[in-house]
């Protein structure tokens, strides 16, 4: 039967007809007696309790299946929810949700309960006028159908023959989209569905088609921020590579100029322009707003090292994360103390430099320091008339940073850079 339209043509018996108090709704019935005597066992069933606490109890369960369709992110929780809770509240075992499928042009079983194994998924009904579902999607009007073992104008499913239904009701479910399916709870008991359960059940129905268009908003939405992140990524890759691209002309410049001033500068320059073609790699790589200083320095000491062959340098950090807007800040002060280091710290045969960073409080701490010469005597970085144009960048960006330089002598030159650490929305 999988994948099968399973109709069954109906017994001679019974007339369709609308329901005197609405237009809206289709409705079969035997007649003043039968309708008494369903009405009486519909309030048996109630038990001790009344008819109004039955309704009572149905809005409860929809209340809370509101709630449910509110939070829930899966559509296939949503629609066995939906299932489970419908039934519950017709007390009754059976309820099933039936998408249209265009193509085929049927109603397949998407979720249920009380159905035997390989209903759901696979099993599909006619979606034509003569069957109550169908008739219920082709028209958007609810359908009630009490007595299907007497039925003429519809069609009773061969399925709903198997497990024994007597009666169903079926309501539409629709989306921004137009008309998705049917929501259907189905009764193998004498009884009678009436207008107030219509109400309980387009309840369901109007609120898994709200649920529905959220989870697909949602999806769209998702792919569009994930497509937007491709781009950025896309973006981001071309400018780290056009930077690259830029700092190696520079360096080949500064290589091939005759005067020292120009050669220097234009290396610094590269130098520059390549930590901030590393901290934007870094920055799109972890993605989070944030980025992690050990891996920022990490690669940064390795670009240095390259341009600094007789430099060893030793790259030390904890588990500390810059914000964005400050990584790039971060990326230029440490090429640009590093730099200097090599340039004033040691003769051409190099040495050592080491570069730490930790989280000191709300505080971030980055200092570099090496075991050369050591600072001249009477230098002083405040000192705008004599200070370079590498103490110049230094103390810019520490203010960028709302920093604090400190500098020392301890068996070489030491500076330290100390600056508030910004939270993740900061």
């Amino acid at each position: 039967m999988s994948g099968l339209t399973d109709d069954r043509t109906p017994a001679a018996g019974q007339t369709a007809l609308l329901d005197g108090a609405s237009d809206d709704v289709v409705e079969t019935t035997d007649g003043p007696a039968q309708q008494a005597t369903s009405f009486t066992a519909a309030i048996e069933q109630v038990g001790a309790g009344s008819l109004l606490g039955y309704r009572l109890q149905q809005q409860a369960i929809l209340s809370d299946f509101g709630l449910f369709a509110l939070e829930c992110r899966d559509n296939t929780a949503l629609l066995d929810k939906a299932t489970e809770m419908a039934a519950e509240g017709m007390q009754t075992g059976l309820c099933k949700v039936l998408e249209y499928r265009p193509g085929p042009g049927d109603l397949l079983f998407r979720a249920g309960v009380g159905w035997r194994a390989g209903v759901i998924g696979q099993v599909s009904l006619a979606a034509d006028e003569k069957s109550p579902a169908g008739f219920a999607f082709r028209n958007g009007t609810p359908v009630i159908s009490n007595h299907l073992e007497g039925e003429e104008r519809f069609r009773t499913p061969q399925i709903m023959v198997e497990h024994g239904v007597r009666r169903a009701i079926n309501v539409l479910i629709s989306t921004t989209a137009g008309p998705w399916g049917v929501l259907e709870v189905d009764s193998p008991s004498a009884g009678q569905f009436e207008a107030a359960d219509i109400a309980f059940l387009q309840g369901f129905a109007n609120l898994l088609g709200v649920a529905m268009d959220r989870q697909d908003y949602e999806r769209r939405l998702a792919e569009a921020l994930d497509y937007q992140k491709v781009l950025v990524r896309e973006a981001s890759h071309r400018v780290k590579n056009s930077l690259t691209m830029l700092s190696s002309i520079l360096h080949l410049q500064s290589r091939s100029n005759p005067l020292p001033e120009v050669s220097s500068a234009l290396s610094d320059a590269s130098g520059h322009i390549i930590a901030i073609a590393r901290t934007h790699d870094q920055l799109w790589r972890q993605d989070t707003g944030r980025i992690e200083i050990s891996a920022l320095l990490d690669d940064l000491c390795a670009s240095l090292s390259e341009q600094l062959p007789n430099i060893t340098l030793e790259c030390h950090a904890t588990a500390v994360s810059l914000h964005a807007d400050q990584a790039v800040a971060v990326g230029l002060l440490i090429t640009e103390l590093v730099t200097n280091a090599a340039k004033h710290a040691y003769d051409e045969a190099g040495g050592r430099v080491s570069v730490s960073a930790q989280a000191e409080g709300d505080s971030i701490l980055v200092t570099v320091r090496d075991f050369g010469k050591g600072l001249p005597p009477g230098f002083d970085a405040a000192d705008r008339a004599s200070a370079s144009l590498g103490v110049h960048l230094i103390r810019t960006l520490s203010r960028s940073l709302d920093g604090v330089v400190e500098r020392h002598n301890e068996g070489g030159a030491c500076f330290s850079v100390r600056f508030p650490a910004r939270p993740a929305d900061g």
